[in-house]
């Protein structure tokens, strides 16, 4: 059995789900960004508590079968972003489409529906937050951002960020990481 979590987006939410699985005395496989393969089924007491644990750290239990297909799509975007763009083969839209077998128009339809942007849109945000990250860090250069993330150039890295941000790339390392955000708080929602 598999159960989904929303919000359930970075290494640290893992530890927490694990956290809090093992304090119930919940079984469980390798849990993953959203998911959680359970060894077997919990009786409906132990579903409850789990449910109350979860939502108390910010998660929640995904019963709705489109709810869940979103928070794939949300998975599947991070995973992309993670990638080395010399690995990537498909564009997003193809590669959406191959791993959650629906066609994009449906996919797109329905994340839009539901999270009030398009999934360009939830991409770009999480790039432009992964590109904070590493002009925070100051160990490579803005043309190495640009490829490291997959933009053409780094002019189209910096009308992107400006356009996300309101900032130029280098205004923004010069004011450094208060302007952060969580990747778990792009998408508008917070643990």
């Amino acid at each position: 059995m598999v159960l989904y979590v929303k919000n359930m987006v970075c290494n640290r939410c893992i530890k927490s789900v694990i956290g809090i699985l093992a304090e119930l005395g919940i079984g469980h496989e390798q849990v993953l960004l959203g998911e959680v393969p359970l060894q077997e089924p919990p009786d409906a007491e132990q579903l409850e508590q789990l449910r109350q644990r979860l939502h108390e750290e910010g998660f929640e239990l995904i019963d709705d079968k489109k709810t869940r297909l979103i928070e794939q799509i949300k998975k599947l975007v991070l995973r992309r972003l993670a990638q080395d763009p010399d690995d990537i083969q498909d564009n997003l839209s193809d590669y959406l489409s191959k791993q959650l077998h629906h066609e994009y128009s449906y996919l797109s339809h329905l994340f839009s529906s539901v999270e009030g942007m398009t999934i360009e849109q939830y991409f770009i945000a999480q790039k432009i937050e992964r590109a904070k990250e590493l002009l925070v860090y100051g160990e490579l250069s803005l043309s190495q951002i640009a490829l490291q993330l997959g933009y053409s150039s780094v002019q189209h890295l910096s009308n992107q960020f400006k356009k996300v941000t309101g900032l130029t790339p280098t205004h923004f390392k010069t004011i450094g990481a208060a302007r952060r955000r969580p990747l778990d708080e792009v998408n508008g929602t917070s643990k």
